[in-house]
């Protein structure tokens, strides 16, 4: 079908307060026009602990794009999966 609009990206970013690279990760997110989902793992344990069975990680940040892990701020590995150009924002 030609036309369409492709279906959002479902991002979560796994997050704590004091995590510099998690601040960089969110502002490169909004930069980009990209809305997600923050959660804070050191208030949620039940989602720590979940992630922690996912990814294998303790550490933050991991930025979960439609279900698949990103461990740390991978910018090239984030726009690769959310389908980003260079300097291009998302709509």
């Amino acid at each position: 079908m030609t036309g369409s609009t492709p279906r959002p990206h479902r991002v979560l970013v796994f997050t704590t307060p004091t995590c510099p690279w998690c601040n960089r990760a969110k502002s490169y997110l909004r930069q980009r026009g990209v809305p997600f989902r923050e959660i804070d793992v050191s208030r949620d344990a039940s989602a720590a602990r979940d992630l922690v069975r996912r990814t294998g990680q303790m550490g933050v940040p991991v930025i979960e794009i439609d279900g698949r892990p990103v461990v740390g701020f991978d910018q090239a590995r984030i726009d690769g999966m959310l389908g980003l150009r260079a300097g291009a924002p998302v709509h």
